[in-house]
């Protein structure tokens, strides 16, 4: 593969540029029927940077995507980062006033919609005062601008805007310890510092390889599938695009383009390998899974190492890194077992880790304290919130995970529990309090307390348990009912057990553990 990049790129569109110029007819994104070529791409995305322009979008303000996944996305995000404007996408899973907050909290005056979610846009509007322009992307049940439309409508010569590696480039929200999803901002330099050699030495699996087809099979409001999409951008590969995560589809893909790459959570490993067509598959050409959110089982690794036939890569990090920062190689992953296949690696080129106790100070090695990370693929900052941005980065630029772990003598990364109460089901984070928030909202609760225990298919599973004000009646499918108007189902609990009281510290804190540990007992780490 040619590779006649600038040295030293200021951002990831000037990458994207380069294949345009050097590989134009190489496919970028494939959809269905659809091929956009790495010509197409650029000149499309400039069409979308004038059209933004010509709507009055500035560098630094948000504009939107609500819709399940979709390569003009990526032609979108592009064409707004030319013009130093900040794709914002919105999980479309939420419930209507979780859309309305991100809406809101992001201020962006134009929305991307997706087919399926006019509806949800509407429903919100009156919550999202600030949106002037929605526009269609393949979306008949929008009646207003239509993209190709509006897009084709822009001349497509070169944008001029200047960008840096500091301006700020996407912003993803994660779920909030408080009950308020944050938006994570990253910058054209945090994102950049993810591609392959960009820190130093780079591993085979991450190697940019001619002719390499990755499935993007996982969401893009997530740093997995946005990050997926931006990475074979720069690589200059091809993405094979799935709306959603769909088994039987994959198979497909997989056989039809010869996929060689392919990004999954655990979750969607187990649900690959339950296809009853998964042994009848040629998987001759599929080189790398890479996985994580979460950890897997090992029995369920040997079965992916059996069937499919392909080097695994783990992979840890979070919104706020960026992607991944630490990663357990296809050397390390055995099917016999061994110690290092309970951890998730070694740190990336560039990236520090270390472990620190409760006041701050590091720990020694095999010792259990809460993980921080730092490195250029730090956020910048939580949108809009100083506090929560310096509860999380210090002065010196290190980042606190909220998970606990340690580091063994050789720098292998060990996830032991978590410090925050975040719960992982199918690679989704959901945070207690949000849903706590949810049900506390039924008039016949007196307290709450949300917990994650054990799910063999999805990891863990929400939990609620419910005190009932004295003389009312309430069932659990009361409960998950009315959660159901308030959030998403992901988040939603799973079953409910009804107490008489909820543990608490003298100070009134839910004792969150001692509710968690008849769920947790015989394994020896608080994650499953």
């Amino acid at each position: 593969m040619e590779n006649n990049q600038p040295a030293e790129p200021n951002s990831f569109c000037e990458i994207v540029q380069g294949h345009a110029r050097e590989n134009g007819d190489t496919a970028a994104f494939t959809f269905g029927d659809e091929v956009i070529s790495f010509a197409e791409l650029d000149a499309g995305s400039n069409r979308v940077a004038h059209a933004l322009t010509a709507m009055g979008v500035t560098k630094g303000e948000r504009v939107s995507f609500l819709g399940k996944n979709h390569p003009l996305y990526f032609e979108a995000l592009l064409g707004a980062a030319k013009i130093g404007a900040v794709m914002t996408p919105v999980n479309w899973r939420l419930a209507a006033p979780e859309v309305a907050y991100i809406l809101a909290n992001c201020e962006a005056r134009v929305v991307f919609v997706a087919e399926g979610f006019a509806e949800m846009l509407a429903q919100v509007s009156g919550d999202t005062p600030k949106v002037e322009h929605i526009i269609g992307i393949d979306a008949p049940d929008h009646s207003g601008t239509d993209y190709r439309t509006w897009r084709d409508a822009a001349p497509a010569d070169p944008v001029t805007v200047p960008i840096g590696l500091e301006d700020d480039a996407l912003q993803l929200y994660t779920s909030g310890t408080t009950g308020r999803p944050k938006g994570a901002v990253m910058t054209q330099g945090s994102i950049l510092s993810s591609r392959a050699g960009s820190e130093g030495e780079t591993r085979k699996w991450q190697e940019p390889v001619e002719g390499d087809v990755t499935l993007l099979a996982m969401p893009c409001f997530h740093i997995s599938g946005t990050g997926t999409g931006i990475g074979t951008m720069v690589a200059g590969t091809n993405s094979i695009v799935l709306p959603e995560y769909d088994p039987a589809k994959a198979l497909d893909l997989i056989e039809n383009f010869n996929i060689s790459k392919i990004f999954l959570v655990p979750a969607a490993i187990q649900i690959l390998l339950n296809h009853p067509r998964v042994r009848e598959v040629d998987f001759s050409r599929l080189k790398y899974v890479t996985y994580g959110a979460s950890p897997i089982p090992l029995e369920l690794m040997r079965e992916a190492m059996e069937v499919l036939g392909c080097g695994f890569v783990q992979m840890y990090g979070m919104t706020e890194t960026s992607g991944t920062i630490v990663a357990l190689d296809p050397e390390d992953h055995v099917p016999e077992g061994s110690p290092r296949m309970r951890s998730v690696g070694t740190p990336m080129a560039g990236v520090e880790l270390k472990i620190i106790d409760e006041e701050g100070a590091q720990v020694p090695a095999n010792t259990v304290g809460e993980i921080a990370t730092r490195s250029a693929k730090n956020m910048s900052r939580y949108w809009n919130n100083a506090d929560a941005t310096a509860d999380t980065v210090d002065a010196d630029g290190w980042l606190r995970t909220g998970d606990a772990g340690y580091l063994d003598e050789d720098g292998y990364l060990y996830i032991h529990d978590r410090v925050k109460d975040m719960i992982i089901s199918g690679g989704e984070n959901i945070y207690p309090a949000e849903v706590e928030n949810a049900v506390y909202a039924h008039p016949k609760v007196a307290d709450v307390a949300v917990i994650g225990v054990p799910d063999e298919k999805w990891g863990e599973a929400v939990k609620a348990c419910v005190v009932v004000k004295d003389g009312e009646n309430l069932s659990e499918a009361d409960i998950i009912a009315h959660a159901r108007t308030h959030i998403a189902g992901y988040k939603c609990p799973k079953s409910v057990d009804f107490i008489a009281a909820l543990p608490r510290n003298p100070s009134g804190k839910i004792l969150r553990r001692e509710l968690r540990a008849p769920y947790w007992e015989g394994k020896d780490r608080g994650v499953n």
